[in-house]
C-alpha cells in the first residue's frame, strides 16, 4: 500500500474496530450462549458435551499458538498488512461453522457425535483464525497510547451491541411460550448472524487501516522461543490473563446457563429479553464516563473500583434465595455494571502488556503474544463450559426437548447459575488487584520512556 493512501487515525478507525467486534461476536456469543442448550435438542448428555469441549480446547492448546504466530512469520499478499489478509482467509468459515453449530442434522449415535465435535472444532479454529489478528491489529493500526485506547472501547462496543441487540431476540424466537426449544429458528438466526458477521468484516477491512510496518529482515528473525521467555516474564499479562479467565466464566458459563433458570426456575425465558435491553443505559453511560475515570484515576483503579461492585450484586443471590424474578434481574443488571467496564478496559490493558514486552524485553511480536492472552480466553470457556455441563449432569438435569426437571435439579440450576458470577470476581480481583503492576504512574513513565526509544 502507498504511504499516501494511509491517512491519519480517525473515527472511521474506530467504526471499524465496532464491526470488527460485531462480526466475531455474531458467531462467537451465540455458540457460546445457546450451543450447550442447543445440544439437548439432541438429547446428547451433558457428559458427552463435556468431553467435546475438553478435547476442543486440547486441540487449541496445539493449534492457538501456532495459527497466532503465523502474522510473526509470514506476510502474505501484496497490501502489506499484516493481519487484514488472515481476517480474510478466516472470516467465511467462521460464519459456516456458526451455521453447522445450529443446524438440526438427522444423525443418530456416534455419527451424531462425530458432526457435533466436527462442527465445535471448526468454529474453535475459525474463530482463533479471525480474533487473533483482529485483535493484535490495535498494534499497527496507532501506536498513540491514546488511540489504542480509543480503539479498546470501540471494540468493547461491539461485542455489546451484539449481545444487547442480537442475543436478546434468541429467547423471543427460537423458544415457544412454554420455554420450550424451537431448533429450526436457531438454524435461522444463526444463517442470519452468519451474514451479519461477513457484512461486519467487510466494514473493518475497509475502514481501519494498519499504519505501522515491520521489515521483512524482523519478520525473518523470528524466534517462538524467546516469545515464549517473554509472555512467561511479563507479570502485568500473566495478571490480565488470570482476571480474564474469570471474565470468560461469566461471559461464557452465565450465558450458557442463564437461560437455564430461567427457563425451569422462574420460567419466564421472557425477562432474558428485558435484561439485554436494561444494559443499554449503563452501556450509554460507561462509554463516556470510563474514560475519563481512566483519565482521573487510572486503568487500574477504574477496574478495581468497577469489580468490586459486581462482586458485592453477584454475592447478594447466593447468600439468599431470590424468588421474585424481576428482583433477580435487577440484580443481573447491576452486578453487570462492573463487567461492562472489564469489558471497556480489557483490551487496552491487552496493548499495555504487549508494550510492557517491548520495554523490558526488547521483544515485539504482537500476534504471537496475543495469540497466547487469547488462548487464556478460551480456557475460561472451556473451564465454564466444562464445569456447566458437569455441573448439570451432577445436579440430575436431562436433556431432550420437554423434559420437566425435579426439583433437586431445578434448585441445584439456581445455585449453579450465581455461584459462577462470584467465582468471576474472585479471579478478577487476583488478576487485577495483585498480579497486574502498571498503575497510573508506571504507565505513564513506561510510554514515556518508548517514545524516548
Amino acid at each position: 500500500m502507498n504511504k499516501k493512501q494511509i491517512r491519519p487515525f480517525g473515527v472511521k478507525d474506530e467504526i471499524g474496530y465496532v464491526f470488527g467486534d460485531m462480526a466475531g461476536s455474531f458467531v462467537n456469543l451465540f455458540v457460546d450462549a445457546y450451543f450447550l442448550i442447543f445440544c439437548t435438542v439432541f438429547g446428547i448428555s451433558m457428559a458427552a458435551v463435556s468431553a467435546l469441549m475438553l478435547f476442543s480446547r486440547f486441540w487449541d492448546a496445539i493449534n492457538d499458538p501456532i495459527m497466532g504466530s503465523f502474522p510473526d512469520r509470514w506476510m502474505i499478499g501484496k497490501s502489506g498488512d499484516k493481519f487484514k489478509p488472515w481476517i480474510k482467509i478466516f472470516m467465511l468459515p467462521l460464519a459456516l461453522s456458526g451455521v453447522l453449530c445450529f443446524f438440526n442434522v438427522p444423525l443418530e449415535g456416534i455419527a451424531l457425535h462425530a458432526y457435533v465435535a466436527f462442527a465445535y472444532v471448526l468454529y474453535g479454529m475459525s474463530y482463533t483464525g479471525t480474533s487473533m489478528p483482529f485483535g493484535a491489529m490495535a498494534s499497527v493500526v496507532s501506536d498513540d497510547p491514546i488511540q489504542r485506547s480509543k480503539l479498546s472501547r470501540a471494540r468493547s462496543i461491539g461485542g455489546t451491541i451484539v449481545g444487547i441487540v442480537g442475543l436478546s431476540i434468541v429467547p423471543v424466537v427460537c423458544f415457544d411460550k412454554q420455554s420450550n426449544i424451537l431448533p429450526e429458528r436457531f438454524t435461522l438466526i444463526a444463517v442470519i448472524f452468519g451474514v451479519l458477521s461477513i457484512i461486519s468484516y467487510f466494514v473493518l477491512l475497509n475502514f481501519t487501516q494498519e499504519r505501522i510496518r515491520q521489515n521483512s529482515e524482523k519478520a525473518e528473525k523470528f524466534n517462538y522461543g524467546k516469545v515464549l521467555k517473554a509472555t512467561v516474564h511479563n507479570r502485568p499479562l500473566i495478571g490480565v490473563m488470570v482476571a480474564t479467565l474469570g471474565s470468560m466464566l461469566f461471559i461464557t458459563g452465565s450465558n450458557q446457563v442463564r437461560s437455564y433458570i430461567f427457563k425451569e426456575y422462574y420460567a419466564r425465558t421472557d425477562v432474558m429479553s428485558i435484561i439485554s435491553l436494561a444494559t443499554i443505559p449503563i452501556l450509554v453511560i460507561c462509554f463516556p464516563l470510563v474514560p475519563k475515570l481512566v483519565a482521573k484515576f487510572g486503568k487500574k483503579a477504574t477496574l478495581m473500583a468497577a469489580i468490586v461492585s459486581s462482586t458485592i450484586f453477584s454475592v447478594i443471590p447466593v447468600v439468599m434465595e431470590i424468588k421474585n424474578v424481576y428482583i433477580y434481574s435487577a440484580l443481573v443488571v447491576l452486578g453487570t455494571i462492573g463487567q461492562t467496564v472489564f469489558t471497556m478496559l480489557i483490551w487496552a490493558l491487552v496493548t499495555d502488556c504487549l508494550d510492557y514486552s517491548e520495554w523490558k524485553f526488547n521483544e515485539r511480536s504482537d500476534g504471537s503474544m496475543y495469540s497466547l492472552y487469547t488462548f487464556s480466553r478460551k480456557i475460561g470457556s472451556t473451564i465454564a463450559s466444562t464445569g456447566v455441563s458437569f455441573g448439570l449432569a451432577a445436579i440430575g438435569f436431562v436433556s431432550g426437548s420437554n423434559v420437566v426437571q425435579t426439583a433437586e435439579a431445578v434448585n441445584g440450576i439456581y445455585f449453579l447459575v450465581n455461584i459462577i458470577p462470584v467465582v468471576t470476581c474472585i479471579l478478577e480481583l487476583v488478576g487485577v488487584g495483585l498480579i497486574f503492576n502498571l498503575n497510573k504512574e508506571t504507565t505513564e513513565q513506561m510510554y514515556a520512556e518508548l517514545k524516548a526509544k
